[in-house]
């Protein structure tokens, strides 16, 4: 069982095992404990159907994909079996910039993923997953469709399992096309259907006519690699990590990126604080200070200094006006130009807007023109104005959220550092943030 060792830590779950040697095989795997969740699940689903379905239900298991809806809820949404097929996808499109925990997880614990996927299509009534990756990754690819493998040549996977040797699972690992937009649950399943990847009119919803307009549940690499850690060592472990917050349970990977001596993965349990999480990554650079930063990826409002203390769980990073989403925390000190920053963000979320609707495709595009004459130092009297009014006519009126996700920095990047973004009406990011000083501008250059 995972025990606290110490404030805001405790012992690994999801990263258990990342550490050891060939940590990605079936024996390694099997060395530390895995799959014993799956043969206590069969169990569970021969005394009570919904049995699985209701302690995820308990455990209070939000998904990690971003949303933060309850896990076990989202399962329960699916209709009466009917005799027909009922579908997993497991979303793996990990592409917003600064979300980087999935893939790390993949390669070094694919298993788990497995063992939480088989676990999913048991309480579901389902016999086939899939898992929609990023065609870029080919390294985790290959190691998901070897880890399948050998799952399939154990008999964890395959024809006649259970107690009573009638029952089916098989995963199908699917690379996409690289379309940040498939991360969106109806973008993602029209692609895996061989159509051009763009956000599906809801309703219906994919528990009622998700992938080939068959009941389906849609879920986060991270929400369903938790689920095994839920059924072997029950709901009371899981709801113990979390307590300090409101209704955020269990544990977490959070992503450090940018200006700490440690960028990388870290395992804590929701309700630790963004200063804990610094502290564990060593702190802020030498000689450097905090300026800024995002705790949910490149989509969520801009954080300052003063936000250090806020418990990261949902409502409470809703109370302080962001939103946890993907927990992909970029730090960055005072070397750097918000301007520039944001700049860079608008470029990603223009070039994958999928185009379905105005106020994103048309949007992001004379947002992208704006942050490029301020950023250039040629901004004109206005243009700041003119930048929060397109954004605010962007959020809210997309068709899907990738329009918010664009708008939410550039609003929260004005209201916060306004000043900043009007000194782009004379003076080049460079200028205000030198060569000497700047790492982005030594990564990358000036424009």
């Amino acid at each position: 069982m995972t025990e606290f060792t110490g404030p805001g830590l405790l012992a690994p779950v999801l990263s258990d095992n990342w550490d050891q040697a060939r940590s990605w095989t079936l024996e390694t795997y099997r060395n530390g404990g895995g799959y014993q969740a799956l043969a206590k699940a069969w169990e569970l689903k021969s005394q009570d159907e919904a049995a699985i379905t209701n302690l995820v239900k308990e455990s209070g298991l939000r998904g990690r994909g971003g949303a933060g809806f309850p896990t076990g809820l989202k399962w329960s949404f699916l209709p009466v079996p009917d005799g027909g097929p009922r579908y997993l996808v497991v979303n793996a499109d990990e592409s917003e910039p600064g979300t980087c925990k999935d893939i790390p997880f993949m390669m070094a614990n694919p298993h788990l993923l497995i063992e939480g996927m088989a676990i999913c299509m048991l309480a579901i009534g389902g016999n086939h997953g899939f898992i929609y990756l990023r065609g870029e990754v080919v390294h985790v690819y290959r190691r998901l469709l070897a880890a399948v493998r050998e799952a399939r040549e154990a008999g964890i996977l395959g024809k006649g399992l259970g107690p009573n040797k009638d029952y089916d699972l098989d995963i199908t690992v699917h690379a996409g096309a690289g379309a940040y937009i498939c991360g969106e649950e109806t973008a993602l399943l029209d692609s895996l259907e061989g159509f051009r990847g763009q956000p599906r009119l809801k309703p219906p919803f994919p528990a009622v006519a998700g992938l080939y307009a068959r009941p389906t549940v849609v879920n986060n690499v991270e929400s369903i690699a938790s689920v095994p850690g839920i059924i072997k060592h029950g709901v009371e472990w899981f709801t113990k990590m979390g307590e300090g917050t409101q209704n955020s349970r269990g544990h977490g990977l959070f992503s450090l990126s940018g200006h700490v001596k440690n960028p990388g993965q870290y395992e804590a349990p929701f309700g630790i604080t963004m200063r804990e999480l610094i502290d564990l990554a060593g702190g802020i650079r030498e000689g450097h200070e905090l300026k800024f930063f995002v705790v949910g990826g490149s989509s969520v409002p801009i954080w300052t200094a003063e936000h250090l203390d806020i418990p990261l769980g949902y409502e409470e990073v809703a109370g302080g006006g962001s939103m946890l989403a993907t927990r992909a925390i970029q730090i960055f000190d005072e070397t750097v130009s918000v301007v520039r920053v944001i700049s860079r963000w608008t470029d990603f979320y223009q070039h994958e807007s999928c185009g379905k609707c105005t106020p994103c495709r048309e949007g992001t595009f004379w947002m992208r023109q704006i942050m490029h004459r301020l950023e250039q130092g040629k901004g004109q009297p206005g243009d700041v104005d003119l930048l929060h009014e397109i954004a605010s006519n962007i959020a809210g009126r997309s068709f899907c959220a990738l329009g918010d996700a664009a708008a939410t920095p550039v609003l929260s990047g004005i209201e916060k550092f306004r000043a900043e973004f009007e000194q782009g009406y004379t003076t080049p990011w460079h200028e205000i943030y030198p060569a000497e000083k700047s790492a982005l501008f030594n990564e990358v250059g000036a424009k």
